[in-house]
């Protein structure tokens, strides 16, 4: 009878302690959920010369207006989402706020957008990092005076 009930003992310690471990992937956020989360603002936005996903120097002055930079992205989980254009407007006859839908594409590495939310470009912008306080995209652009067409990464954060 002993031996049962230490058998027993043991059998039903190694279930309790192994069917308790806790998952860590719980608590992993989809892209979708990171995107929706909150308003991005402009933070700020960098030429990557060499391609490589790291901002290597700014964007030259007058490139991104001073009205552009208080602008803000929200994103809804249904894929739409609006620009608001802050406080400072560029053309005063601008909406405040713009409509775009959105999709993610490519494995969720590319953004693509409807309308024009950066920059005045809509399309496809690569996803350099989303975080729960972060979103890089990059895209490129052909900026006045730049013999050719430049990667510009710019980043957003809540």
């Amino acid at each position: 009878m002993k031996f049962r009930f230490t058998a027993l003992f043991i059998l039903l310690n190694v279930v309790l302690f192994t069917s308790c471990e806790k998952s860590n992937n719980d608590d992993q956020k989809t892209n979708t959920e990171l995107l929706t989360a909150s308003i991005w603002l402009y933070n700020d936005a960098k030429i990557d010369a060499d391609n490589n996903g790291t901002g290597d120097f700014d964007v030259p002055a007058g490139y991104i207006e001073d009205c552009q930079k208080d602008n803000t992205l929200s994103f809804s989980a249904n894929g739409t989402g609006v620009v608001d254009e802050g406080a400072t407007k560029c053309n005063t006859a601008d909406p405040q706020s713009i409509p775009f839908t959105w999709t993610f594409t490519t494995n969720e590495t590319v953004l693509n957008f409807s309308a024009a939310v950066f920059a005045g470009a809509a399309g496809d912008y690569k996803i350099v990092s989303l975080t729960e306080t972060e979103l890089k995209l990059s895209k490129i652009f052909t900026i006045p005076g730049s013999p050719t067409p430049l990667n510009i990464i710019a980043s957003f954060k809540h």
